[in-house]
């Protein structure tokens, strides 16, 4: 079947202009310029007023979902429903999941899962060990994403310590290796003086956060990754960046000839410490959301081009163990529903949106970090663009109209977001998951 979608502004490569898309099946078939479209049957989707972007990849997201846990947070099936909801049409997931993504068996398991029940194209991260640096390095590096390194606990503890194990992974690793960066003993060490100060207290509240994965914990291990990564000339991919300080250990070269890059997530372009006294533990999350400083220094990296990509870091946790005193409360954010309408808030707002040059500027950059350069960054074959031949996971946004995000909309399985309440000032219309409305998903190819 053939589907045009007319008429619409579609922001591509840096480009915004008014054309139209022809579907063929689950693929782009022809991008034309103007608002003319050639009759040749099939069906015609009006474009007119609506911002045509290629799918959101989101390269960094939690679902829970690993086929064992009897009350997961989220499931694949919840969970990629409410990222296409979000425009989001494909996910990496990571591999802190029960059972962990360590092995190959694992790794099947959560394919079948994903085959099974997931709304948007999907691939998966095996996550290092200590003990599992053998079967990383011989394994088929077409058949995953990334290798996932935590150099700092969290969520589903997966801690490598072992600095001749790290040797080994960064000298002989043949995929990209994606990193937590937050030193490991001085969390620690703040975790067990705050804890003596406070633990029971009225001040035991999310705001010591930031304070015990604070700036120094983030530096060092960040510092010591690319480190490695410079003495083995490892790809090395720094995740969720969260302070300034870091910024100064990157460079901003163009995408294909750095072996080290890094994300930021929208919760740490969005909130800062400021907003621990309304939200608390509902914006907790590794590593910590940190000062307004730090937030619109990130905000100019990825303008500068220090910071490559945008991804969520989606981590859903039951809203009772959220609401449990700060020490004990997990950390993690639900986000996938939101992430585009999050990053476009800031050209579509009333206050901004009149200003042309702003729209100009950040409507490329939004899609160059959030679809471009994920697709580039981890070798996903066929996607992150509006070209012809490319599979067609498409997003069709409506700018200029309100829409609050409430409890009731939430299709993420745990039911809560620190959003609620928030009015943005656009629309995600209509999805198309390899150009299909609905269902259509499938296994993520990647090439290196």
């Amino acid at each position: 079947m053939t589907t045009w979608i007319a008429g619409a502004t579609i922001v591509n490569e840096g480009r915004e202009f008014v054309g139209s898309v022809k579907i063929e099946g689950d693929k782009i078939a022809a991008v034309l310029e103007g608002d003319t479209v050639p009759g040749d049957g099939g069906q015609t989707i009006d474009g007119k007023g609506l911002l045509l972007l290629p799918g959101v990849i989101d390269t960094h997201v939690h679902f829970r979902d690993g086929g064992m846990s009897e009350n997961p947070a989220g499931t694949f099936f919840t969970e990629s429903r409410a990222a296409r909801a979000g425009g989001v049409t494909s996910v990496i997931d990571m591999p802190n999941t029960k059972p962990q993504t360590t092995t190959l068996e694992a790794l099947e398991q959560k394919e079948a899962l994903a085959a099974r029940d997931s709304a948007v194209n999907y691939g998966f991260m095996l996550g290092a060990t200590n003990d599992n640096i053998d079967m990383l390095l011989s394994t088929d590096p077409h058949r995953y994403a990334a290798i996932k390194l935590f150099l700092g606990s969290s969520t589903g503890n997966m801690l490598v310590n072992d600095p001749a194990q790290l040797d080994r992974l960064f000298a002989e690793a043949r995929k990209l290796i994606v990193a937590h960066c937050e030193e490991e003993s001085v969390v620690q060490a703040n975790m067990k003086n705050f804890k003596l100060e406070y633990q029971g207290t009225p001040k035991e509240t999310a705001a010591l956060h930031p304070q015990i994965r604070n700036t120094e914990a983030c530096y060092l291990s960040t510092y010591h990754a690319i480190e490695r990564a410079h003495r083995y000339g490892t790809r090395l991919h720094v995740a969720h960046l969260s302070t300034a300080t870091e910024l100064n250990l990157l460079s901003n070269f163009a995408l294909k000839d750095k072996h080290i890059t890094a994300e930021v997530t929208p919760n740490h372009l969005w909130f800062d410490d400021r907003d621990y006294a309304e939200l608390g533990n509902l914006i907790k999350c590794n590593p910590a959301i940190k000062s307004n400083d730090d937030r619109l220094a990130l905000w100019a990296a990825l303008a500068d081009g220090l910071i490559d990509t945008i991804a969520t870091d989606h981590a859903p946790h039951p809203l009772e163990a959220k609401q449990r005193p700060y020490f004990d409360a997990p950390s993690g954010i639900p986000s996938v529903q939101h992430s585009l309408q999050m990053m476009l808030e800031g050209i579509f707002n009333p206050i901004s949106v009149g200003d042309e040059e702003l729209r100009h500027t950040w409507m490329p950059l939004i899609v160059e970090k959030m679809c471009h350069a994920p697709a580039e960054l981890f070798g996903i074959e066929g996607r992150g663009y509006v070209r012809p031949g490319c599979y067609a996971d498409l997003v069709l946004v409506r700018p200029g109209v309100e829409q609050t995000v409430t409890k009731a909309s939430l299709l993420s399985r745990c039911g809560w977001s620190p959003l609620e309440g928030q009015t943005f000032h656009t629309r995600v219309e209509r999805v198309f998951v390899n150009g299909q409305a609905e269902g259509g998903a499938q296994a993520l190819k990647f090439s290196k």
